[in-house]
């Protein structure tokens, strides 16, 4: 599909067609990024993405407790208060 470039202030832009967005899925920002001389528009990712489902999982399996582990020989001979 062939696009204007178009004048936006001092920059320049790309109308991006809905269903292309859709399709992609592109919410409200997007990365961009210079690749072999192509620029690359992609979805922004989600941050954390399905932690929560992992985390109800580890619940389950009562696999959420912090491991209490000795601490070092260092932290007793080596360190002055």
């Amino acid at each position: 599909m062939k696009v204007d470039i178009i004048p936006i202030g001092n920059s320049r832009g790309v109308r991006i067609p809905k269903a292309i967005l859709e399709q992609c899925g592109f919410g409200e920002s997007a990365e961009i990024a210079v690749e072999h001389g192509h620029l690359v528009v992609r979805p922004v990712s989600e941050i954390r993405k399905g932690w929560e489902e992992a985390f109800a999982q580890m619940a389950e399996r009562r696999d959420d407790q912090l491991i209490e582990t000795p601490a070092p020989a260092f932290d007793e001979t080596e360190w002055s208060w």
